[in-house]
């Protein structure tokens, strides 16, 4: 399976795009019904000026309605096992928020247990606002009999709201395979300080450090009695039980340098743990070495419940060998995928939020240069942008404001008539901030242009920048008098000439190739990926030159040395860079 990302509902995908029995290891961290909302935040390049944006990239609220009510009857009425629990839960739920999170998860879940291999393994990672119900679930899906583990997290420090209840700091992930024939690598710690001067104190002449280990089998092996002449010149009597290890295995182990010789006559041959080959210690089902990202964390991209990247390689390494296949139905910023890719695993990833294929498109570029991966969902023609404008109209706008570098305001109504924003270069030492208004609907009159020039108006008085412009992106054919208003908006000058300061754009003129008439988009991530190029932080400021030729990461994903290109967007879209 090739490595691919999928824009879209994961229950729609997984039904229609994951072949049955083709992934080894899935991790789901879905929204946990916590009702909360959570926030992708985008760093402001001049703060004196504007503040930095929060866009909600999703609201982790589940409501009972129409869809939850059609999914719960068809779960009853043909899912057995599952059909059961989820009915035994509206039973004693109730139809209420609860029961619709739980109803979603289902649905989902069953399709996952579809898609792993005989051999593979799922964590289900969430918290205890419905761990208790979710486990229900997982046992009428995969079979209480495959269930493995419960694994606690320790995911804070943090104590707030410790004062009339314990401290809440950890997450639950359940483990479960899909037969009793899985892969289980084991998980190990590193030693501690104290640890390795406490048993790691024996030295090879080469200063190697090393413990001794017994080789004593811990049942009666018959099979494993032999007198072993070892190569000090003595013969050593097995233990009742026989020895650990084959005759065979123990010479190599002699010749080798291996073995332990007692100074006395009569004592146990015993076996060197080098410190330097050890594993470290194992790993039980309380996680707490592994420590969240913080707010300085070099790791941090500043996405909703990131988890490090620690947490998924002990993972990936546990329960996967290289070149197995590793799904993230919830994919997100695509920690995930990072660290499957970095472990040399496949790996496929879902999300619904158009940023999040951002922040995985700039994140993988930058980690692995040659990286190549599909991605799928994205609109390929004006004819599929306007088919999602009409089927889903929040998606098309998050989608048309990426699709010209913005940025989406994260909210669909009380926006104050801006739907995305995008900071840009006037010249080397000047930025302004333009705004998008995008509209879907086939109802498209003149009044939506003034509206436009009044928001940009205001815009420019509350941020006191005279060069800002306004783009307005239409699915459908504006008026000639649309474009006569955009024209009486005037022009702003710049370093290249002067640049309309209202401007429309359909999505023709995206797929044409015809995007913002600026001369370089200072965007988030453009401007991030050329900081790292040349080893500044992203909070520094970027020549438009580099910035420039950085911009086409805004619409294709792309390795270095000359790799091949693996587009997200059409061809002609990715010339508008």
């Amino acid at each position: 399976m090739k490595n691919a990302f999928y824009f879209g509902d994961n229950l729609h995908i997984l039904r229609e795009y994951i072949p049955d029995e083709s992934v080894d290891l899935i991790y789901l961290d879905p929204p946990f019904n916590s009702n909360a909302n959570y926030n992708l935040l985008f760093r402001s390049p001049d703060k004196s000026r504007w503040s930095d944006a929060q866009i909600a990239t999703f609201e982790d609220t589940w409501s009972w309605g129409e869809a939850a009510e059609e999914t719960l009857q068809y779960l009853e009425m043909t899912q057995g096992p599952p059909g059961v629990a989820i009915a035994s839960l509206k039973r004693m739920l109730g139809q209420n928020n609860m029961l619709a999170y739980l109803t979603m998860m289902t649905a989902r879940l069953i399709e996952l247990h579809r898609v792993l291999r005989p051999t593979g393994t799922l964590y289900l990672h969430c918290d205890p606002t419905a761990s208790h119900y979710l486990k229900l679930i997982l046992d009428s899906i995969f079979s209480a009999r495959n269930y493995r583990s419960e694994i606690v997290w320790k995911r804070t420090s943090a104590h707030a709201n410790a004062t009339k209840n314990f401290a809440a700091v950890h997450d639950i992930l359940f483990r479960y395979t899909r037969s009793d024939k899985f892969v289980f690598n084991g998980a190990f710690a590193d030693y501690s300080e104290e640890y390795i001067a406490e048993h790691f104190v024996h030295s090879d002449p080469d200063g190697r450090l090393f413990r001794r280990s017994d080789l004593r089998n811990p049942s009666k092996r018959p099979n494993l009695h032999y007198i072993y002449r070892a190569s000090d010149g003595r013969d050593y009597e097995p233990h009742p039980n026989g020895w650990a290890v084959s005759q065979e295995v123990m010479k190599q182990l002699d010749e080798e340098g291996r073995l332990f010789f007692p100074k006395k006559e009569g004592g146990r041959l015993r076996k060197k743990i080098f410190l330097d080959e050890a594993k470290g210690v194992p790993v039980s089902d309380v996680w707490d070495d592994l420590p969240p990202i913080h707010a300085s964390s070099a790791e941090r991209l500043g996405y909703p419940t990131q988890k490090p990247i620690g947490l998924m390689e002990r993972i990936i390494d546990a329960s996967t060998q290289k070149g197995d296949v590793v799904l993230d139905p919830f994919c997100g910023c695509g920690t995930t995928l990072h660290a499957a890719q970095s472990m040399g695993r496949h790996w496929v990833g879902i999300d619904v939020a158009v940023q999040a294929m951002r922040v995985v498109q700039d994140r993988l570029i930058h980690e692995f240069k040659g990286i190549r991966f599909d991605v799928f969902g994205i609109p390929q023609s004006a004819d599929a942008a306007r088919f999602l404008a009409a089927k889903h109209p929040f998606k098309f706008e998050e989608w048309a404001v990426a699709a010209v570098g913005g940025m989406h305001s994260g909210k669909f109504r009380g926006d104050a008539g801006i739907d995305g924003s995008f900071y840009w270069l006037v010249g080397k030492d000047e930025k302004s901030r333009g705004i998008i208004s995008v509209k879907g609907g086939k109802s498209l009159n003149p009044a939506m242009i003034r509206d436009l020039v009044g928001t940009l108006q205001r815009e420019r008085e509350e941020t006191d920048d005279p060069q800002s412009i306004g783009i307005f992106i239409c699915a459908h054919k504006p008026s000639k008098g649309m474009y006569d208003e955009a024209r009486m908006a005037g022009y702003v000058e710049t370093f290249i000439g002067r640049i309309p300061a209202i401007q429309v754009l359909t999505v023709e003129d995206l797929f044409a190739g015809n995007t913002i008439k600026v001369p370089a988009i200072y965007d988030t991530i453009s401007a991030a990926a050329a900081g790292r190029a040349r080893g500044k932080s992203a909070g520094q400021f970027i020549d438009p030159a580099e910035v420039l030729r950085q911009r086409h990461m805004l619409f294709s994903f792309e390795g270095g040395g000359g790799q091949k290109r693996v587009e997200v967007m059409p061809e002609q879209l990715k010339r508008a860079g």
